[in-house]
Formats: C-alpha cells, structure tokens, sequence
C-alpha cells in the first residue's frame, strides 16, 4: 500500500494481490471511503435476504467503477462497510456489497478521516450491524 494524507483526506494506492476491503480498515478509523478506481479479482458481493447475505463470486478481473463506504468499530472490532459496482468485459455493471476481493493490477481510493466522531456498529434484530454515529469530545491537550 502507498498512501498520502493531507489533513483529513488520505489517497491510497492498492497494489496487486491485496486484500480489499480489509486493507482500508487500517487506513482512517473512524473514516469515509470516498471513492476507489482500479481493477479487482476474486470478487465476493453480498445481497442481504431473509437474514443472511446471498453472496455472488466473480472470478475473472473487473474494473472497479465506483466505490464507497464507511470504516467503524463493533462488537469483534473493525468493521468496513463498502458498496461497489464492477464492469466486467464487453460493459456489464454489476453492484453490490462488497464482501473480499483482491486487488488486480492497481486499486486508487480516496478516504475521509473523521475527527470528533464515533461510527459504532451494533447488532440489530434484522441481523445487520447498524450503524450508530456519535460526537466524540476532543481530549484535553489534543487540539
């Protein structure tokens, strides 16, 4: 991984064979994922149904048209939350949650750090981990 950051906004550049969304947990926590470009492999996307995600494999390279999301904290630690849409050859999109990928040749993403706040997430009775954001006070000392 190479990355950039200027204030609150890091540019960071996936190179082959990483694992994504694992390695942005690692980048800004709490933090945006504002968007990503690139290409992946070994695509997992997830539809959630009756409970459970549905999941969908994509096994030759994709380009990756869009990309976003969030990074936060739940009850087994760092949880990135990322939605995608990919485009296989010959043009056909296909969108979903990311559930792993790998990067294939190069993946650019651009991420938001956001200080003051909390993103927790916590089990609901739907089976998700909804999202619960809360302001943080600043740490005396710390500003």
């Amino acid at each position: 991984m190479i990355k950039a950051k200027s204030g609150a906004v890091y540019v960071v550049r996936l190179q082959d064979g990483e694992e994504l969304p694992a390695a942005l947990g690692g980048v800004a926590n709490p933090g945006a994922v504002v968007c990503g470009v690139g290409m992946l492999r070994e695509v997992a996307l997830g539809y959630w149904e009756a409970g459970q995600y549905l999941e969908e494999r994509i096994s030759e390279p994709v380009e990756l048209l869009s990309l976003q999301g969030n990074v936060g904290e739940g009850p087994q630690g760092v949880v990135v939350h990322l939605h995608v849409v990919v485009g296989r050859k010959g043009g056909v999109a296909l969108g979903g949650h990311l559930l792993s990928a790998r990067v294939y040749n190069t993946a650019e993403v651009v991420m938001l750090g956001l200080p003051g706040v909390k993103l927790w997430r916590k089990p609901e009775p739907t089976g998700l981990l909804g999202l619960y954001p809360q302001g943080v006070e600043p740490r005396p000392g710390s500003g």
